[in-house]
């Protein structure tokens, strides 16, 4: 881990004001996700959380979605732009995937339009078959990029 900084899964380090604030207005995957939703969402996952030693303030997070035998999701990672460029990201997703490991899981998922080589850096690679691999979409939320 990088000097300075701690990794939780403790649901009560978590700031969920700070959660929803980053990802409902800086995160393109999230963009104007209400707070309520977010709630449910950490209630719902094991949740990792990057802290500030000396502070004790989040300084970055992730979820993951798992039944702990076959399968994981790894979704809503987020670091703080105060504290990008120092390694958080790739510290973060290590934790998750060693946390994981014991688990004996198939396969850890997860989509992204720009962190590519933070994860490649962890073992993560692209789908070898990607045809094989569906996904049922309900209704759609408007995001950023639907503006014009």
């Amino acid at each position: 881990m990088t000097d300075g900084f701690e990794i939780s899964t403790d649901p009560a380090r978590l700031d969920p004001a700070r959660i929803h604030h980053w990802l409902s207005t800086d995160a393109y995957w999230a963009l104007g996700r209400a707070r309520e939703k977010q709630d449910r969402a950490i209630a719902s996952s094991l949740n990792f959380g990057v802290y500030d030693a000396a502070s004790g303030a989040q300084v970055a997070y992730a979820r993951v979605l798992t039944d702990y035998a076959t399968f994981s999701w790894l979704c809503d990672v987020y670091v703080d732009r105060s504290v990008r460029g120092r390694g958080l990201g790739t510290d973060l997703v290590t934790a998750v995937r060693d946390h994981l490991a014991p688990y004996g899981l198939r396969r850890i998922l997860l989509a992204t339009e720009d962190a590519h080589d933070v994860y490649r850096k962890v073992g993560f690679e692209p789908l070898d078959v990607p045809s094989q691999w569906m996904h049922l979409l309900f209704a759609r939320q408007p995001s950023a990029r639907d503006v014009v």
